[in-house]
């Protein structure tokens, strides 16, 4: 152990990993990073989430939030006193959002839009033209683009999942969120970090000052380790989580329930049997009560989420196989 890491960890103390985070970035995307400016260490990106409303929202304002879409993000627009307005996802859209649906009075008080793709809990992706699309809709309308980007890793095609600053490289309006407990398995560590508008982030780094003195130096020197060197142990979580996701899916289309082959995330969305449309929650109820499967019911995630149920990959093959059984029995009681 290193005595020198025991003190409290002042924002030149994150110096090195907002170094690494900037290089990491700029080697996936292309695009340059300022690490002094524009880059700000977070103690796992649901904090960046929670706090960003408060640096950027007034009582009363509008947040544009997903819908069905993370908890936690109306979560920080409460704290800041704001409003929620959700842009419904649906499937004949690729759970996009349609941002021309916005009415004119929202927009008129409106202050930030959030994205997050790959989307937790549809598993949908974004192509750079949408993001594209939303960044010139939040420069038109004087809006912040927040992106939540934890599963930027794991993706189960050739390609890698646009980024918002892809579409945004002079970080105009937009800020990205990255987290290392998903890519790197870090998730107890609680570490992660922003990357865009410096002056976003300079109103974060203010609230922040005012909560936390960054974390432990040491989980800051794993996160750097983890960002700069040997790269094998992220593509076998990807290895893991697809082996998962076809023995799942695999087991399902056997049992009769056509669920979709997600190209992304740790997750399955499935639209629920007929007999259970609009029951996500007492499906979700039941099943944990009779087999000891637990599932998260869609309308969890917000109105439009229901009638559809989100199944995590949190276990080995054999288990989700076994796991799978247990529904195919729940579905054939009476």
């Amino acid at each position: 152990p290193d005595p020198q890491t025991h003190g409290y960890l002042l924002f030149a103390g994150t110096e090195p990993l907002r170094h690494a985070a900037g290089r990491w970035y700029t080697d996936r995307y292309g695009v340059p990073v300022d690490p002094d400016t524009e880059v700000l260490p977070l103690i796992g990106s649901q904090e960046g989430t929670a706090h960003l409303p408060l640096a950027i929202l007034n009582p009363g304002d509008y947040a544009l939030l997903l819908d069905p879409g993370y908890p936690s993000h109306a979560g920080g627009v409460h704290l800041a006193g704001g409003q929620v307005h959700t842009l419904p996802l649906r499937a004949d859209h690729a759970f996009l959002p349609d941002l021309g649906d916005i009415p004119p009075t929202v927009l008129q008080q409106a202050k930030l839009l959030v994205l997050s793709y790959p989307h937790n809990p549809t598993t949908a992706l974004a192509p750079l033209s949408f993001f594209q699309e939303a960044v010139a809709f939040c420069q038109q309308h004087g809006l912040i683009l927040v992106h939540d980007f934890p599963y930027a890793d794991l993706v189960f095609g050739s390609g890698r999942p646009a980024s918002v600053l892809q579409a945004d490289p002079e970080k105009t309006v937009s800020v990205e969120l990255f987290s290392l407990s998903k890519s790197y398995n870090m998730g107890g560590f609680r570490v992660g970090y922003a990357i865009g508008n410096a002056q976003v982030l300079a109103a974060l780094r203010q609230i922040k000052a005012v909560v936390d003195f960054n974390q432990y130096g040491g989980i800051l020197a794993g996160a750097v380790a983890a960002l700069t060197g040997d790269q094998t142990g992220v593509a076998q979580t990807v290895a893991t989580f697809r082996a998962r996701r076809d023995a799942f899916v695999a087991a399902m289309h056997r049992l009769g329930w056509p669920v979709p082959t997600p190209a992304a995330t740790m997750y399955i969305w499935a639209c629920l049997p007929e007999a259970w449309r609009q029951r996500s929650l007492e499906f979700c109820l039941h099943l944990v009560a009779k087999t000891g499967v637990a599932a998260s019911p869609g309308a969890g995630f917000g109105p439009a989420g229901e009638g559809y149920v989100r199944f995590a990959l949190v276990r080995e093959p054999a288990v989700l196989e076994a796991a799978v059984a247990q529904v195919g029995h729940f579905l054939q009681l009476p």
